[in-house]
């Protein structure tokens, strides 16, 4: 099996049937005769498909929301509202909310964790999102917190991945 080099690499060196070397590392193979191949061309599939097109196990909102609300009462039941320690806060929330999220080992479900602090000033606030969904897989889990300086809202996204 030969090897001609494409036209638009994106900068690697591979070679030319003329022993030349170009900037690519995107090539074209063909067969130079039948039966004849190089077998370290090709690297082996080491998994298969597994065509399941649903999840074996869903998604767990209440565990989740317990979680939730487990996450946002204890690092937030003591605080005052300051700009630097929430932007610092929010990160660490999510992380937190995260790895206990994975902990509960959803098999084939990316997780999305968004966590929103804000100061409480007698304002109202509306929290939207949009993303491409599939309703018989996907889903999401809430919850609110509250105490007499701030606000929390964390939400969780699972989506399932086939």
């Amino acid at each position: 099996m030969g090897k001609v080099p494409s036209e638009g690499g994106y900068g690697g060196r591979g070679k030319e049937t003329t022993g030349r070397t170009k900037d690519s590392i995107s090539t074209v193979s063909y067969l130079d005769e039948l039966g004849h191949h190089d077998d370290n061309a090709r690297m082996t599939v080491t998994m298969e498909n597994t065509y399941q097109m649903g999840p074996y196990k869903r998604f767990p909102i209440p565990a989740v929301t317990d979680i939730l609300k487990d996450v946002l009462t204890s690092y937030l039941q003591q605080e005052k509202y300051e700009v630097e320690w929430s932007q610092k806060m929010t990160k660490t929330i999510c992380e937190v909310i995260r790895a206990r999220v994975k902990d509960l080992m959803i098999p084939r479900y990316k997780i999305v964790v968004l966590v929103h602090i804000g100061q409480l000033t007698g304002q109202s606030m509306q929290i939207s999102s949009r993303c491409l969904w599939d309703a018989s897989n996907d889903t999401f889990a809430s919850y609110s917190f509250k105490n007499s300086s701030l606000y929390g809202v964390a939400t969780v996204f699972a989506v399932y991945f086939e």
